[in-house]
């Protein structure tokens, strides 16, 4: 891949991760256009995969513009779930169309560029994975959590997802009653038996397990769910506080999951949560504005 310099009409912010991605239309003085919606770009689940959802959706932003879509007239910032994995992120910056500049950070950064303009600040972003960074008044990011599924990713969709499926296999083998939440995870999963579910569970990645995660919050009353959903919210806390543990930033929970879990955060973080100021499409189009400001365009 080489570079060589252009200017551009558009700049395009995308936030992608497991479940969805998000793109956010802007002309070339940042103002905003349209926003579209598309399927996971998530690099964990392939950098194909995440190319196709990514111009997928962009070209629906374009049309609900009423606008043609050149790649050649786009600069484009990325916050992606799986860039802290070097290949993973060294193959999608070589898959990148032609003509095209890029910026592509992790969507931990442009989250906490959205949330809080880009003033010092902590975010736990919540969805398919999860994530906690901090800006500091030196400039300095840190990151916690975020080592990806299945080993890490606390108080994710994927997360509950994993361990409302550890309630369905007791229900199964009896080791547990049947009881209303499990016919919901039956009926999420579409199994019927141990056998459907192993078939299931040997195929389900982190968006299959995250869309099991609205289950445990339906069923939020009962003792197993509600475990969870108190431990999901002690795990918030543990990354603040590894970030911050002066109590100084204000702090905002991000994603999907943010308002369904914040009731399960402790008291002592709950006071210091402050609404984001804008989502992490909105954080990513600031990456957008680096690219075009540097005047370069993917070229081979």
């Amino acid at each position: 891949m080489t570079t060589s310099t252009y200017s551009y009409s558009y700049l395009i912010g995308v936030d992608g991760g497991g479940s969805g991605t998000r793109v956010v239309l802007a002309d070339a003085n940042g103002i905003e256009l349209a926003r579209a919606t598309g399927g996971p770009s998530g690099l964990a689940l392939g950098v194909e995969r995440a190319w196709q959802a990514i111009d997928a959706t962009i070209s629906r932003a374009f049309g609900s513009a009423g606008l043609p879509f050149e790649w050649s007239a786009c600069a484009l910032g990325c916050g992606l779930a799986g860039v802290n994995h070097a290949g993973w992120l060294a193959q999608f910056h070589e898959s990148a169309p032609e003509g095209c500049a890029l910026v592509v950070e992790s969507d931990a950064l442009t989250t906490l560029l959205g949330a809080h303009g880009g003033e010092p600040g902590v975010i736990v972003a919540l969805g398919t994975g999860s994530i906690a960074a901090s800006l500091d008044s030196r400039g300095q990011v840190r990151i916690a959590g975020g080592y990806g599924f299945p080993s890490g990713d606390e108080a994710s969709g994927a997360w509950l997802g994993m361990r409302a499926a550890v309630h369905l296999q007791h229900v199964l083998d009896c080791r547990a009653p049947a009881d209303d939440w499990s016919r919901a995870l039956l009926e999420c999963t579409g199994v019927g038996d141990r056998d459907g579910l192993v078939v299931w569970l040997s195929a389900a990645n982190q968006t299959g397990y995250a869309a099991l995660a609205p289950t445990v919050f339906q069923h939020r009353n009962h003792p197993f769910a509600e475990r969870l959903l108190q431990e999901a919210g002690r795990e918030i806390e543990k990354m603040v506080r590894a970030l911050d543990p002066g109590r100084i930033m204000p702090v905002a929970l991000c994603g999907g999951l943010a308002a369904p879990l914040e009731p399960f955060v402790p008291e002592t973080l709950r006071a210091r949560l402050r609404a984001p100021l804008a989502d992490s499409a909105a954080g990513a189009l600031q990456l957008a504005r680096r690219a075009a400001a540097g005047k370069s365009r993917v070229a081979r």
